[in-house]
């Protein structure tokens, strides 16, 4: 009797599910979670294997071809949290699927393309300049896949090219399947393979007496002789200054053995854990660690655990809350996995959590490389690690009893994917899994989203309260003004043994009376004098900036023009690179040099106008020549570690002021920081999108707390030209439910979110035309679907240009629905070559 299996193929665009029969070798060996090869039309693909089925769904089957790894790549919950994700964004299910697995072992069916020998004789069609580069392309390089040809040509429709040479049987192509791009490490191994009497009595006899090689191999054998384990042989090259050969000849006379051992890629195999400080729990932590252990203790046994949301302000101690879950979870035998949503809070972060638990601590997030991630996620299903630590891909580890799901700074954009299918926010698809899997998810933010803390009011959320922040590093702040390290400009008292510290002060300034008092500066003059004090005692600040490169624009004064890119339409950026004066657009990084006349009109007024990191920095140097500055944004840190080395060198003091961006904002705990200065507090207030002022008030108090958090207290600075805003002094005076409240009103006589739902529906192509005329058809077509579904309430609002409307050389149009469940209208129906977002959190 045959056994047949329901398998999810990976074939792009492909919705459904498909049966399929196991041949007589592989119906021991394959289950639900495995990955296999199989023939899906013409083409051989791989696929996931979904469950075994008593009967299929046709007529005749086709066999599964190859098992591709022996165990299983996903774990029950994880099939079920791919097909709530591909239900929730309408994508396909394998796109959700390859979420859950390392890069590099999911290939797609691909084509090769090669010449024909020969040309067929015949009238052949005059040739387009697209079928002329893939031609030339070809002929330059030899045969190549479909994706080395997307690399090579972008932005290219050479897909159709092809097809049209294949057809006139200038070009071939066939089908083929890649072998995954990730496998085990091996490493050649040296060890002892004789007594070591027997060795030291072959000492004089491995080479020709004086000789180079005797030396060499005196010593490999001596090394040999010290080490009873198996030796890397890479160090007995270090250390003799020997090669293979000589390896190969102490081999041929059974002196040693040479061997290949396994080596796992550990991304934290050079950090040493310090042993953990021991930390009381404050009361305010107390009463919120016990609500968290019952939800932990009851877990498991068929309940369906509600998630539970920390909002404590910044620096009230959530880590060391998220510290003992994770402990309790692993003395049950279960796991953990520790959301932060970017990758420069990871450092930070992962040494916590490495100290307390050290070796079963791993890894994972984008910048690490493709073996450290597949050797992570491998020791992660073998049990032999309980805690996962990373940004939004770290939730998909496939660990065999699930027990915790941390999302720390739950309000973070960056939860959201929507560079990729599918597009997905991490936060719904964590409560998801640890509902799934029986497990607690834990939610943690001083400045939750809007839906979520009116998710919390309904009771669907349980929502606990960490109002007071802690004092923290008194000992260490101490310790260095006994030393006279540092000063003593306090702002707060601090007596006694006091747990808690004051938010830090804001001072709100007005930039517009700083223009009216003729400081045409980019610092407030009350800016400039704390930044004098905090240098003069040997402290630290942030200096904020919502923004990187030097100048936000170019512009010409006299007629108007601004340099922008040519494919996106947007200003460009101006930046000092290796001492050039470069134009820089930040979405597809089109380089130019900097105009000296004005290209429209020839007129030499043309300037840099705006702010940036490097413009912040540049006038910091002017104002204090002896400054340690240093910059941490998205330029800075584009190499792997990046984040760790600027992190470092500033916890270090080796750097007194910290200039940035966003990820600066987030979650860093660093004591001799007093004084954060916002240079621009407007920044995205007015975005037309519904979640501008969100945003910005997340980012303000964010940023804000950065401050204070030693015995030395804090204040901040926000300059701004919109004092007056309700986002800029809800922020200022640190109040979250006044701009909460302020802001339901809002979203309540909107009809936005949590009011409603929205989805929004992009259309790109390199015609403008073309986009607008594919949004108006689409537009029709939903109208039509609400009146089949007798749909009265859903909103069609568009079609538009995006906000920003052409990127990389596209136009993009855009359609959004709300209402009560506007996905409903397109579930069941392919509309291709549209990209579809359900409530993204933006609408630019």
């Amino acid at each position: 009797m045959p056994i047949y299996v329901e398998i999810a193929v990976s074939v792009p665009q492909v919705q459904g599910v498909f049966d399929y029969h196991l041949p007589p070798e592989l119906e021991d060996r394959v289950e639900a979670g495995h990955l296999v090869t199989i023939p899906f039309g013409k083409q051989t693909v791989q696929g996931v294997v979904l469950q075994r089925k008593p009967a299929p769904a046709v007529a005749e089957t086709r066999p599964v071809l190859e098992l591709v790894d022996p165990a299983a790549v996903l774990t029950f919950h994880q099939i079920e949290l791919a097909k709530s994700i591909s239900d929730q964004t309408l994508s396909p299910l394998f796109a959700s699927i390859e979420l859950m697995l390392p890069p590099g072992l999911v290939q797609h069916a691909d084509s090769l393309f090669s010449l024909r020998d020969e040309i067929p004789n015949r009238n052949l069609p005059e040739i387009t300049s697209a079928q002329e580069r893939v031609l030339k392309l070809l002929q330059k390089r030899g045969k190549l896949r479909g994706s080395q040809i997307d690399h090579a040509l972008p932005h290219t429709n050479w897909r159709l090219a092809a097809r049209t040479l294949i057809k006139h049987g200038l070009i071939a192509s066939e089908s083929i399947l890649a072998p995954p791009k990730v496998r085990p490490k091996f490493i050649r191994t040296a060890q002892l393979a004789c007594s070591i009497d027997l060795a030291q009595q072959a000492m004089p006899t491995l080479g020709r007496a004086g000789s180079q090689a005797l030396t060499r191999r005196q010593r490999i054998l001596s090394y040999l002789i010290r080490e009873a384990a198996p030796v890397d042989v890479t160090w007995l090259y270090a250390d003799s200054g020997g090669s293979l050969r000589d390896l190969y000849a102490l081999a041929e006379r059974e002196l040693i053995q040479l061997s290949e051992s396994e080596v796992w890629r550990d991304p934290l195999d050079q950090i040493t854990p310090q042993p953990p400080s021991s930390i009381e729990l404050t009361k305010d932590q107390e009463q919120i660690w016990e609500q968290v252990e019952n939800s932990l203790s009851t877990a498991g046994a068929g309940k369906s655990i509600a998630p539970l949301l920390i909002h404590g302000v910044t620096g009230s101690g959530k880590t060391e809350i998220y510290l003992n879950a994770v402990e309790k979870t692993i003395q049950a035998g279960r796991q953990a996995i520790i959301l932060v949503p970017e990758i420069s809070l990871t450092p930070q972060t992962l040494r916590r959590f490495l100290n307390r638990f050290p070796g079963i601590t791993g890894l994972v997030h984008s910048r690490l490389s493709t073996g450290e991630r597949y050797d992570t996620w491998r020791r992660a299903r073998l049990g032999s690690l309980s805690v996962i630590i990373g940004a939004r891909s770290a939730l998909f580890t496939p660990f065999p009893n699930l027990g915790l799901v941390v999302v720390d700074e739950c309000h973070d954009d960056s939860y959201y994917q929507r560079e990729n299918l599918p597009y997905y926010n991490a936060v719904q698809a964590a409560i998801t899994y640890a509902r799934l899997a029986g497990g607690v998810c834990l939610l943690g933010s001083a400045t939750p989203n809007i839906t979520t803390t009116f998710l919390a009011s309904q009771g669907r959320i349980h929502s606990l309260s960490l109002p007071n922040r802690i004092l923290a590093h008194r000992q260490s702040i101490d310790a260095l003004l006994s030393q006279g390290k540092v000063g003593t400009s306090k702002y707060h008292l601090l007596e006694g043994e006091a747990e808690t510290i004051e938010l830090p002060h804001v001072d709100l300034v007005d930039m517009r009376q700083e223009l009216r008092a003729g400081n045409r500066s980019i610092f407030s003059s009350l800016l400039r004098e704390k930044l004098a004090q905090i240098l003069k005692h040997n402290q630290q600040a942030i200096l904020f900036l919502n923004r990187r490169g030097t100048g936000t624009y170019v512009f010409c004064r006299n007629c108007g023009y601004t340099a922008k890119c040519p494919n996106c339409d947007l200003p460009l950026t101006y930046h000092i690179e290796k001492a050039q004066n470069v134009l820089v657009c930040h979405h597809c990084r089109y380089q130019r040099k900097m105009p000296r006349t004005c290209p429209q009109c020839g007129s030499t007024q043309i300037r840099q106008y705006g702010m940036g990191t490097e413009r912040v920095e540049a006038e910091l140097l002017k104002l204090f020549s002896n400054v340690r500055a240093l910059r941490w944004d998205f330029d800075t840190t584009r190499q792997k570690g990046s984040h760790e080395i600027i992190l470092g060198h500033f916890a270090a003091h080796r750097a007194d002021i910290l200039i940035g961006t966003q990820m600066i904002a987030k979650g860093l705990d660093l004591p001799l920081v007093t004084l954060v200065g916002v240079v621009l507090a407007d920044v995205g207030l007015n975005l037309p999108d519904y979640r501008a002022n969100e945003r910005t008030f997340q980012i303000l108090t964010q940023v804000a707390g950065r401050a204070g958090r030693s015995p030395l207290g804090g204040q901040v600075i926000l300059q701004t030209f919109q004092p007056e805003h309700y986002v800029i002094q809800a922020a200022a005076q640190q109040n979250y439910q006044s701009f909460y409240q302020r802001e339901l009103d809002y979203r309540r006589r909107l009809g936005y979110p949590p009011y409603s739902r929205l989805v929004r529906l992009e259309y790109q192509h390199q015609n403008n035309r073309s986009a607008e005329q594919a949004a108006l058809q689409l537009a029709r077509d939903i109208r039509i679907w609400m009146g089949e579904c007798d749909d009265h309430i859903t909103e069609i609002i568009g079609p538009a240009p995006c906000f920003f409307q052409r990127l990389a050389g596209w136009y993009r149009w855009q359609i959004v629905l709300r209402g009560p469940d506007p996905a409903r209208l397109l579930r069941g129906r392919y509309i291709k070559d549209w990209k579809i977002e359900i409530n993204p959190p933006n609408l630019l």
